[in-house]
């Protein structure tokens, strides 16, 4: 039997952590080892990471599934970003991120040139690349904005054996940046599916959670950064009284924020972070899923490639969704998502009362998304990868 060929996948990530980054990296990585390779995830040793429940391990918690699985190697850097305020983060974040590369490279350096390394860090890809290393692979959700880490983009693109865009955004402005367009693929997020293979009912999902039975219900699962469009959740909320709106996701202190700012809406429910697991619990409730981000930054309008998006395709269930360039990128208006004018929550609003009047038009929409899953499991997202790395070597 032949040796599996070595990956380490490099991502400056806090694990667990309440952020979709951390789901995603492990997955990815567990997806490569179910393909077939000896795969090792790489994260960030961060001071203030979550702990786990005794006995949970990272796997467990993820729901990653049984079988073959990456090694997980956890790496020192410089952390305290969490000790000063907001304001003052800039500098502590970036030496953070720097020193994670620089000893994630170290150590990949030492494992010899047999292991291929897929980074999401430009920084970490830069470092092993001067150093004469072969098959670095770098994958980017977004293009920075600093003049300097461009220039590091710059001198890595040339050099590195391809780049992998989240979206179609990203790989425009790659060219942009001097990428070669044979040198790119993109490849959206995914989903597991173990993780929807037994969803409950409808009403079972919806008793589990303590909500009406019989009043349509519109979800939201997922982060509360300013770009994701939730404040606009709330104010569709007040213009749509008989919708239930479910907000399920966010850090405690946006989550707060949040509250505030609905007051006591009687029809929005604002629950805060939930584990993975409880995820596909909302997402079975609902009779449809909102994806309202705004059209600026370009993190929003350009790069996203959102994890609920996915999920929704896993569950069958129909999305508004806002009309962006992001998301045109995997959905198309009125065959498998209802797309609504970006920072408007009256455009909201009325996407979400045309999809509560039509149940047809629902189940229309959420057949086609629950059709297209299986191109976007992370099964089938490595397998892809997979092969296009062997063919660039």
């Amino acid at each position: 039997m032949s040796t599996p060929q070595r990956l380490w996948l490099i991502a400056n990530a806090r694990l667990p952590s309440e952020r979709a980054q951390s789901l995603q990296v492990l997955h990815t990585a567990a997806a490569f080892a179910r393909a077939g390779l000896d795969a090792t995830l790489v994260y960030a040793r961060r001071r203030k990471a979550p702990k786990l429940p005794p006995g949970v391990t990272l796997y467990e918690h993820y729901q990653v599934p049984p079988g073959a699985r990456p090694a997980l190697r956890e790496t020192p850097c410089i952390d305290w970003i969490d000790s000063v305020p907001i304001a003052l983060q800039y500098i502590p974040a970036r030496v953070q991120e720097l020193t994670f590369s620089r000893n994630a490279a170290a150590a990949l350096e030492r494992e010899g040139a047999d292991v291929i390394a897929y980074s999401r860090e430009i920084e970490c890809a830069l470092r092993l690349l001067r150093r004469g290393r072969r098959r670095v692979f770098l994958e980017l959700h977004r293009i920075p904005g600093g003049d300097l880490r461009r220039k590091w983009l710059r001198e890595v693109l040339p050099l590195c054996s391809g780049v992998v865009a989240i979206s179609g955004g990203v790989r425009d402005d790659l060219i942009e940046c001097g990428a070669r367009p044979e040198q790119v693929t993109v490849e959206h997020d995914g989903f597991d599916a173990a993780r929807f293979a037994s969803l409950p009912s409808r009403a079972a999902a919806r008793e589990q959670l303590g909500l009406p039975l019989e009043q349509p219900i519109a979800v939201y699962t997922g982060g509360l950064l300013a770009w994701k469009g939730a404040d606009l959740i709330v104010e569709a909320a007040r213009l749509v009284p008989q919708v239930q709106f479910v907000i399920a996701g966010g850090q405690a202190a946006d989550v707060a924020k949040l509250r505030e700012s609905a007051g006591a809406l009687a029809n929005l429910r604002i629950d805060g972070f939930q584990p993975p697991e409880r995820v596909a619990l909302y997402l079975a409730a609902a009779d449809l899923g909102l994806a309202p981000n705004r059209s600026q930054p370009a993190i929003s309008s350009k790069y996203t490639s959102p994890l609920k998006v996915f999920e929704a395709m896993a569950a069958g269930l129909p999305l508004v969704a806002s009309d962006l360039p992001s998301l045109r990128d995997i959905l198309t208006h009125d065959r498998d998502a209802w797309l609504v004018a970006p920072d408007d929550a009256r455009a909201l609003a009325a996407g979400v009362q045309r999809m509560v009047a039509d149940p047809d038009l629902r189940r229309r929409l959420g057949s086609t998304l629950a059709r297209r899953s299986a191109d976007h499991t992370w099964d089938a997202r490595a397998a892809r990868l997979v092969a296009w790395m062997s063919a660039r070597g």
